[in-house]
């Protein structure tokens, strides 16, 4: 019995010992970042600068896939089920998290279905319009669009897209009535310029359920130091994108409080998915 019991007590000690070996030695291979956004979106700049530099500190390629279709719930759902050792990352963002959950049936519940690593950055969305109409603020758009009900069109990326979604919380907002015209994809919508913000929106990491707590970890301390260099700060804010490099629970409280937003926005704007 007594050695017994030393052999379990060897063993328990161990495997304990084996823990922080395990993460220290993380990552021991490349990380796939599954992007399940357009090449080009304002979201895969903003990873592909970060995960570089996340890349170069811990001595392993981040390597970004882009994986769209169905307003991102495939890459979601794909990152859902990947095996949770940290060789998997999901890059999602507020449309994938609390947006197309409220429009659409998926496979994945965005608050239990993920361990949030941390918020990248923000998204700074820009209201813009043609040079053609006799609109160069917001408050002046505001007016036009009251005096031509119905009669101008905005674009998006898609029924249920963010600029959809932001546009009709601004619809909502300003009493105005301007027609939706969905294109496929954001980065097809045809856009012309002024700049005055109408709604901010985040990215983040998030890993498979069930993914180690060190690993964890590893990842948010590796991408809030990669956000906060001076290098690629500069990057980012060049980008038109505020870097934030967040803790795990802003991740969380960020989804929650999303979802119950976008919720009253697509119930009061009658928005469904094509």
């Amino acid at each position: 019995m007594k050695h017994s019991l030393m052999r379990f007590l060897a063993g328990a000690a161990l495997a304990a010992a084996a823990l922080p070996c395990s993460a220290q030695q993380y990552p021991a291979k490349p990380i796939l970042a599954v992007m399940p956004l357009q090449a080009g979106s304002a979201v895969d700049v903003m990873i592909r600068i970060v995960a570089q530099k996340m890349g170069e500190n811990m001595g392993q390629q981040i390597v970004i896939e882009n994986q769209p279709g169905a307003a991102g719930s495939i890459g979601a759902e794909r990152v859902k089920r990947a095996a949770p050792d940290g060789y998997t990352v999901g890059v999602l963002n507020d449309s994938i998290l609390t947006m197309i959950p409220n429009i659409r049936q998926v496979a994945y519940d965005p608050v239990k279905d993920f361990v949030p690593v941390g918020v990248v950055a923000a998204i700074t969305w820009v209201m813009v319009v043609s040079n053609e109409l006799p609109a160069k603020t917001v408050a002046e758009f505001v007016a036009l669009a009251k005096s031509r009900p119905g009669k101008l069109d905005y674009s998006s990326g898609g029924n249920g897209s963010p600029q959809h979604v932001a546009m009709e919380a601004f619809k909502a907002a300003t009493g105005i009535d301007v027609v939706h015209i969905p294109y496929r994809g954001a980065t097809q919508a045809a856009v012309d310029v002024m700049s005055n913000r109408v709604q901010v929106h985040l990215a983040s990491f998030v890993l498979p359920l069930a993914t180690p707590g060190a690993i964890v970890e590893r990842l948010n301390a590796e991408m809030v130091k990669a956000v906060n260099s001076p290098d690629i700060r500069e990057k980012l804010i060049a980008q038109g994108l505020e870097p934030i490099g967040s803790k795990p629970e802003m991740v969380t409280q960020w989804t929650q409080d999303g979802l119950k937003r976008m919720r009253d926005i697509v119930q009061r704007a009658k928005i469904q998915a094509e």
